[in-house]
């Protein structure tokens, strides 16, 4: 009889399987043992790959926060009016968001109790700035209503765009889902949405 083999991890695949059990048990209540038996290996194996789960919940938190902030630098992002660079911001953040699900997902969940929980917190903080900034710059160019408070319709915009983790599944698959559905239909939703409130 032929023993099937040993599964095969990499740092990447760990990391796919981390990202699972810290959003369903959260990180505080993940343990390595918990980590060892979501990937069939012996903690001393585990120890092979990686430092320790901070290292995991880090390389995980990475994932979502860096697309995030390469929005705001591409071209659509940096030149032209305002809002349409706001409009470009929110529509390809629909996009990091479909892309990137899980970490996002795991994003939105952290509560701040570690120190990169903490470091993820003021990632976020920084971005909705940004955001913020071009709400206001999109005001004073007389393209969104003025007595529209910046910081609020950030937390707005972005908490519509949040929302998604919990019921969209890119491959029409689980609970909820919306098969027929593509991510640019999606992003143009929530940007038809969005912005004819915006909009003067």
């Amino acid at each position: 009889m032929t023993v099937p083999a040993r599964r095969r991890y990499d740092t990447e695949s760990l990391l796919e399987v981390a990202v699972a059990v810290f959003t369903e048990r959260g990180y505080d209540g993940t343990s390595m043992e918990d980590l060892a038996s979501a990937s069939g290996l012996s903690k001393s194996s585990l120890y092979h790959h990686i430092e320790g789960k901070e290292q995991l919940l880090r390389l995980a938190l990475e994932r979502a926060v860096e697309p995030l902030f390469a929005v705001t630098r591409e071209p659509g992002a940096t030149s032209g009016r305002a809002i349409e660079r706001l409009e470009h911001v929110v529509r390809r953040e629909v996009d990091v968001l479909v892309e990137r699900l899980p970490y996002v997902t795991l994003l939105l969940r952290v509560h701040g109790n570690t120190e990169v929980e903490r470091w993820a917190l003021e990632q976020r903080r920084a971005f909705d700035k940004v955001v913020a900034a071009l709400v206001r710059e999109a005001a004073d160019e007389g393209d969104v209503r003025a007595e529209l408070d910046p910081a609020v319709v950030t937390r707005l915009l972005f908490g519509m765009i949040n929302s998604l983790v919990e019921w969209y599944r890119p491959k029409g698959s689980g609970r909820g889902a919306h098969p027929r559905m593509a991510p640019a239909q999606l992003a143009d939703a929530v940007v038809r949405l969005a912005f004819d409130g915006l909009r003067r």
